[in-house]
C-alpha cells in the first residue's frame, strides 16, 4: 500500500504543478505549453508504474511501463520490421493514394453538379461502412501482403478527404467569385488564385483526419490476413500468447508514429496557411 500512497501523492503533486503553470502569468508561453503535457504524461506513467507494482496487477491484465520499456528495447528489430511493413508500406502508400485521388475527384465534383449530388451521398454511405466488414473483402481481393492494407487505407481516407476538399473549394464567397469573373479569369486562374488558397484549411483538416485513419486501417486490416510481419499481426499473435508487454510495445510504436505523422502534417499546414486566423498567435 506504500506504493499506492506514493501514486496518490505523485498525482496530487503533478496536478498542482500543472495547475500553477496553466493558470500562471506565463501560461501562453511556448515553454509552458510544452511543459504542461510533458508533466502530465510523466505523471500518468509514474502513477501507472506505482499502482501496478503496489497492487500486484498481473502481466496479462496490465504490464508496468518499465516492463513495456524493457520489452521495447529487447525487440527493436522486430518492432522496426513491423513498422516498415505496416506504416511505411501499408499506411503511408494508402494515405498518399487515397488523398491524391480524393483531391482530384473533388475538383471534378466541384465542376459537376451531377457528381456533387450523386457522389457525395454515396461517399457518406461508404464512409459509414465498418472496417471489420470491408477489410476481409479487400484482403481477399488484393492478397495478404501490404497491398491489401493500402487498399483498406485508401477506402478509409478517400471520402473524409473528398468531403473536406469539396467543402473547402466552395468556401470562397459568391462576391469573390464574381470579382474573379469580372477580371475575365478562367476557371483554373480562379482555382489557383482564389479557391485553392481558401480551401487549404479544409484540405489540411482532411489530411490530419486521414493520418489517424490510415494507421487504424492498416493495423486492423492485418488482423484479417498478413505475412508473418506487421503491427496488426504481432498484436493479434501476442494476445493469443498472453504476451501483453509486446502488445503494449506495438501500441507505443503506433502512438509515436501517429503523433509524428500528425505533427508533420500540422507543421506543413502552419507553413502553408500562415495567413489564416487559426494560425495566428
Amino acid at each position: 500500500m506504500v506504493m499506492v500512497a506514493f501514486a496518490v501523492a505523485l498525482w496530487g503533486v503533478g496536478w498542482w504543478v500543472n495547475t500553477r503553470l496553466a493558470e500562471g502569468p506565463n501560461s501562453g508561453s511556448r515553454a509552458v505549453q510544452l511543459a504542461v503535457p510533458l508533466i502530465f504524461g510523466l505523471t500518468v506513467i509514474g502513477v501507472w508504474e506505482l499502482l501496478v507494482r503496489g497492487l500486484d496487477v498481473p502481466l496479462v491484465i496490465l504490464p508496468a511501463p518499465s516492463t513495456i520499456a524493457v520489452r521495447f528495447s529487447d525487440s527493436i528489430p522486430i518492432l522496426w520490421a513491423d513498422f516498415v511493413q505496416t506504416i511505411l508500406k501499408g499506411a503511408l502508400s494508402g494515405y498518399l493514394i487515397g488523398c491524391i485521388a480524393a483531391f482530384l475527384t473533388a475538383i471534378a465534383v466541384d465542376r459537376s453538379d451531377f457528381l456533387r449530388m450523386g457522389l457525395l451521398p454515396v461517399g457518406s454511405f461508404a464512409a459509414a461502412l465498418p472496417i471489420v466488414g470491408t477489410a476481409p473483402i479487400l484482403v481477399m481481393w488484393f492478397g495478404f501482403d501490404w497491398e491489401s492494407k493500402a487498399a483498406v487505407v485508401v477506402v478509409m481516407v478517400f471520402f473524409p478527404m473528398l468531403v473536406n476538399t469539396v467543402a473547402g473549394l466552395r468556401e470562397a464567397t459568391a462576391m469573390q467569385r464574381d470579382l474573379m469573373e469580372t477580371y475575365a479569369a478562367s476557371y483554373w486562374q480562379s482555382f489557383f488564385k482564389l479557391r485553392l488558397p481558401a480551401a487549404m484549411p479544409f484540405i489540411f483538416n482532411g489530411l490530419k483526419i486521414s493520418t489517424t485513419l490510415s494507421l487504424i486501417g492498416a493495423i486492423v486490416a492485418e488482423f484479417f490476413g498478413s505475412p508473418t510481419v506487421g503491427m496488426g499481426f504481432r498484436i493479434s499473435t501476442s494476445v493469443g500468447q498472453l504476451s501483453l508487454d509486446m502488445v503494449w510495445a506495438e501500441i507505443v510504436v503506433a502512438a509515436l508514429a501517429g503523433t509524428a505523422f500528425y505533427g508533420m502534417v500540422a507543421m506543413i499546414e502552419k507553413a502553408v496557411t500562415f495567413w489564416h486566423p487559426s494560425q495566428r498567435g
